[in-house]
């Protein structure tokens, strides 16, 4: 066991520097290696957490035995004597020779073959049978909590399209030159005469610097005394915390009003292009022009080719089921590498699912689906996501023992400031929205 503290303590100072040498680098492959090598020593510490564990639990576990036996003055030629003497089949009966209870210690920690035995024997000739529900104090239920199942969260599907910068450091705006007039180019009508002069001109984009956070009280107990060793229940806490920030974050790239701590999203940019689908029996083939409309119109206004088609999850299902005149499906797997197909994807992927029109599609739950008169539709968003950079910071996180230390609560918090810049090139999202999205049937 020494040799397994001292191999541990070996890898965790190694870590330590490791650690301390990325805090100082920048990224780069020698980042990514050192990354991936503390990686490494992280899951061979937890091995040998467990291992020495298990280690000091056998130990104690022998001791507890060796006490319990001197304790009884149990000697080796008591126990065999009593071996020799077991003769009848009911021999855990009142007076009998035998306790069940000492039979199951002795099977158990001794691996006593005789007791087994009898304990087999006992099972066969038993008058009574005895099930689990007997001894709720020594079948001890099993908790797996390595294998607990978080919540299922919409993700940050969009939010990984979009191209990062690093926030500034101070500020809580971020202005940011669009170019309004531009120069201009004409022939000269004549040698010597004045050649075109246009001057250029900007208006600033005005971004906000906003903040996503969220925060949960924990009893000290539970942080103390909750989890299992290598399992740590401030781990999960911060785990899902982080989660809920990065659903939120997308939701809000998608939704944000722009107004009330809010970033701009897409739905609420102005001058996008739009494309209404009224359809009062939509079918697949039916949005097909739509989607091209809605490319082409990028392409003209934007004067630079799309580069994602985002969509709820429900309304990839919804092209997905479509057959053409021979019920043959129109969107196909590309390992099949289908001829003349509408797309190319799998139905039952999340995020990036596949291609329409050459263009991958985007998968998100967080895509409203309550538009419309009706409230039942949602939107499909054609966006070349290199136009709406996403300036963001670290999501930090935070621990504070003293704000409620009368009462023993521990507060954990996880937030993150943003600023969405999406307003950059409003000809570089397409909307297309009507009655023919509809929640879809098949």
């Amino acid at each position: 066991m020494k040799k397994l503290i001292e191999l541990r303590d070996a890898k965790a100072e190694e870590l330590n520097g490791l650690v301390s040498e990325m805090d100082e680098m920048d990224a780069g492959e020698e980042f990514d290696g050192k990354m991936e090598r503390s990686n490494a020593l992280m899951e061979e510490i937890k091995e040998l957490d467990e291992k020495i564990k298990a280690d000091a639990d056998m130990r104690a576990t022998l001791k507890e035995v060796e006490e319990s036996r001197k304790s009884l003055e149990i000697k080796d030629e008591d126990i065999s004597e009593t071996r020799m003497e077991v003769k009848e089949p009911d021999m855990y009966r009142k007076g009998g020779e035998n306790s069940f209870f000492a039979d199951m210690y002795q099977a158990k920690f001794n691996s006593d073959y005789d007791a087994q035995k009898r304990l087999s024997d006992h099972q066969e000739f038993s008058k009574r049978d005895v099930g689990t529900g007997a001894f709720t104090g020594l079948v001890v239920p099993q908790y797996l909590v390595e294998d607990y199942a978080p919540l299922a969260r919409a993700g940050a599907n969009f939010y990984n399209a979009v191209p990062k910068r690093e926030l500034p450091a101070f500020g809580n705006k971020v202005e940011i030159s669009r170019i309004t007039t531009g120069s201009a180019a004409a022939e000269q009508a004549s040698e010597n005469s004045a050649v075109q002069e246009t001057n250029m001109d900007d208006t600033l984009l005005t971004v906000n610097v906003d903040t996503i956070a969220g925060q949960q009280d924990v009893s000290k107990q539970a942080l103390d005394r909750g989890g299992q060793p290598g399992f740590n229940l401030e781990d999960i806490i911060f785990q899902d915390l982080a989660a809920a920030y990065y659903t939120k974050l997308d939701n809000l790239l998608l939704n944000g009003s722009g107004s009330s701590g809010q970033p701009l999203g897409l739905t609420t940019v102005s001058g996008v292009n739009s494309v209404t689908y009224t359809d009062a029996s939509p079918t697949v083939a039916e949005l097909f022009p739509k989607l091209a409309d809605a490319i082409q119109q990028v392409n003209s206004n934007r004067f630079a080719p799309a580069t994602a088609i985002i969509m709820h999850p429900r309304r990839w299902g919804f092209i997905t089921s479509g057959v053409d005149s021979s019920n043959r499906p129109l969107v196909l797997p590309a390992g099949n590498a289908p001829q003349n197909a509408y797309g190319v994807g799998d139905a039952a992927k999340y995020g990036v699912v596949g291609q329409i029109l050459g263009i991958p599609v985007i998968t998100d739950a967080n895509v409203a689906t309550n538009f419309g008169t009706g409230t039942n539709e949602d939107e499909i968003y054609i966006v070349r996501a290199e136009d709406h950079i996403l300036f963001e910071q670290d999501v930090f996180t935070a621990k504070f023992e003293e704000t409620n230390a009368g009462s023993l609560t521990t507060k954990l918090v996880v937030y993150g400031y943003v600023a969405f810049a999406s307003g950059r090139y409003p000809a570089g999202i397409s909307v297309i929205g009507g009655t023919g999205l509809v929640t879809p049937t098949f």
